[in-house]
């Protein structure tokens, strides 16, 4: 009785080790999103990144966040797709450096840059929301996934009205609905009754 009782504690032991190890990893990933549109957002706030250059991070932002929703699809992260999602992120790392020490300059005070920069400071706020929601088991893997792939959509919005560099009032109201749904899903997501 004192081994079954000796392996049951050593199974649940491991078992909790395993999950707040997967819940790190997958909390590790969406912290380095944050940090990367926090480096966006002080680019474009000191004038190193222009408005089409935000928009091509935003772009490669948004294709990390789409391999990591795929990633996590299953409720899982094998050290395969994390490697691939890792790569992924120091590839956006490298050219965050190199466009914001090109010799382009952006002008952080026109109405572009600054629609841009509150633009990505909410991705900054929404990508903190689901850190958080991961590290206190609120959202399970597959949430974090659909959430990613939300964070992807707008991301890729904010990509595609930046492209020529001027992002529109228009644009910037679309752009607007499509964070306003996903700060809704996340609320939504980390209210349910799911938990890690």
């Amino acid at each position: 009785m004192k081994n079954i009782f000796s392996t049951t504690l050593a199974i649940a032991i491991g078992a909790a080790i395993s999950a707040s190890a997967m819940a790190q990893t997958n909390a590790t990933e969406v912290e380095r999103n944050v940090n990367q549109q926090q480096r966006i957002e002080q680019g474009l706030k000191s004038g190193e990144l222009n408005t089409r250059e935000a928009a091509r991070l935003e772009k490669q932002e948004s294709k990390v966040n789409r391999d990591e929703a795929r990633a996590l699809k299953d409720g899982k992260l094998s050290v395969t797709e994390k490697a691939k999602l890792q790569a992924e992120q120091n590839k956006v790392s490298q050219d965050i450096y190199r466009e914001k020490h090109d010799t382009q300059k952006g002008n952080p005070d026109s109405a572009s840059s600054k629609r841009t920069q509150a633009e990505v400071q909410r991705n900054i706020n929404q990508q903190q929301r689901i850190e958080a929601g991961v590290k206190s088991g609120e959202l399970t893997k597959k949430e974090t996934a659909k959430l990613e792939r939300g964070q992807a959509h707008v991301e890729h919005k904010e990509a595609k009205a930046g492209r020529n560099g001027h992002v529109t009032a228009r644009e910037e109201a679309g752009i607007q609905r499509a964070e306003n749904k996903q700060s809704a899903d996340i609320y939504k997501q980390k209210h349910d009754a799911q938990v890690r």
